[in-house]
């Protein structure tokens, strides 16, 4: 009787074991659709024409996320902050948020962010902004892509006035004294850093399936294990 509750037991755990299994890994596949339906709204929106910052004033941005603008305007560098705790090839470092205003006036007096970089600093929050500077004028191609979801916790950083933790629009409005834009443009262009204290472009989010594929396949090769194994420690048991 012993033996064949502990069976009973063993059989039990395995059959939740497996279902565990079986859900994860269905549930990456989930998650790698969503991923393909993603890939396919980036490289299309990508292919479409560049869009002026003009065109871009009034226009739900969830429909142009992920599009291409061509970004001509006034940079405010003294006003300008970095996500801290970055990091490019490796390297500790930042990533450069410039304030700017676009030349055609189309935004008013609300503050485009502008990321332009990432800046080398070994304590991966302070820089010397001077050396960072490119023209006042900025004219390039950027990539429209939208603030991250909330996160708790203080978005400043209490060791540098301007070294954010958090990218929070609220608290990037209220250090600008403006209104900001419901969107980051990241800046375009060369990757291959040059110089350590001259901004490198950030490379724009890879367009890949991800590993969730691979985490399936190893979901539901667990599951198989348990149910494999269930079924040869019970015909032991039987023998």
């Amino acid at each position: 009787m012993t033996s064949r509750l502990t069976t009973l037991v063993f059989g039990a755990l395995t059959v939740v074991a497996s279902a565990v299994c079986v859900r994860l890994g269905f549930w990456q596949l989930d998650r790698l659709t969503q991923r393909q339906a993603q890939n396919a709204i980036v490289s299309a929106r990508g292919a479409q024409a560049v869009l002026s910052m003009g065109a871009l004033s009034g226009q739900d941005t969830s429909a142009t996320h992920w599009r291409r603008v061509r970004v001509e305007g006034v940079a405010d560098y003294e006003r300008e902050l970095v996500h801290a705790t970055r990091s490019q090839n490796g390297s500790p470092g930042v990533y450069l948020l410039t304030p700017v205003r676009p030349l055609d006036g189309s935004w008013g007096d609300t503050v485009l962010i502008v990321l332009r970089g990432y800046v080398y600093a070994p304590d991966g929050r302070t820089i010397d902004f001077a050396t960072a500077r490119e023209r006042d004028t900025l004219r390039m191609e950027a990539l429209l892509t939208s603030f991250p979801p909330p996160k708790p916790g203080m978005a400043r950083m209490q060791s540098s006035p301007r070294a954010m933790r958090l990218l929070d629009r609220d608290t990037i409005a209220t250090m600008m004294g403006r209104p900001v834009a419901p969107f980051i443009l990241l800046a375009l262009g060369d990757t291959i850093m040059q110089d350590i204290t001259r901004p490198t472009r950030v490379p724009p989010p890879p367009v890949n399936e991800g590993p969730h594929l691979s985490y399936a396949l190893q979901w539901f090769s667990f599951a198989t294990v348990f149910l494999v194994g269930f079924a040869v420690f019970a015909r032991t048991k039987r023998r």
